[in-house]
């Protein structure tokens, strides 16, 4: 009997680069502020690992937010993550610019979103990712919805799905003609 490939399989075996909101996916979605005003965030400990996994399984992974945020900019600095735009108002535009900086394919991207803003960067990526608790609409665009919410460990569950699924996937091999 022939065995069937994994469709997920494939498509996370060409998967070069994984952009990431930062609000309902980094974080939790809530916005705290601060005495003097400064906004607060909470990032997970292990997400901080799935992405320090993927870095070093070669998959590259950027931010990408509408909202201008300190303290995603110096989380991205210490987990070493380049690729980081935030404040951007329209997430698609910055994204045709990321991947033509990077001479990508769109089968070759993964994006995880959680609201109405990153549908456009969703429905046009390789793979499409949503996090517990996205907005309907986002999870419908997902080929993959997190059992783990936003702030809580999604992108560490997500990493360990890609990782996985390419340790089972064997690379294809070369026909001789």
């Amino acid at each position: 009997m022939k065995r069937r490939r994994d469709p997920l399989a494939t498509r996370i075996r060409d998967l070069k680069l994984l952009l990431l909101d930062i609000d309902g996916v980094l974080t939790d979605g809530r916005i705290s502020y601060g005495p003097r005003g400064e906004e607060l965030k909470t990032f997970h400990v292990h997400d901080g690992l799935g992405i320090q996994l993927l870095d070093q399984a070669g998959i590259r992974v950027g931010f990408l937010s509408s909202r201008r945020s300190p303290a995603a900019v110096r989380r991205a600095r210490e987990l070493k993550v380049r690729i980081v735009r935030t404040g951007v108002p329209d997430k698609l535009k910055t994204y045709e610019s990321i991947r033509k900086q990077l001479r990508l394919r769109d089968s070759q991207i993964g994006y995880v979103g959680d609201d109405l803003p990153d549908l456009p960067v969703l429905r046009r990526v390789g793979f499409p990712f949503a996090v517990k608790g996205s907005d309907p609409e986002v999870s419908r665009a997902a080929l993959y919805t997190t059992r783990t919410g936003g702030g809580r460990g999604a992108v560490r569950e997500i990493a360990r799905l890609i990782l996985k699924q390419r340790s089972a996937t064997p690379p294809e091999k070369s026909r001789k003609p």
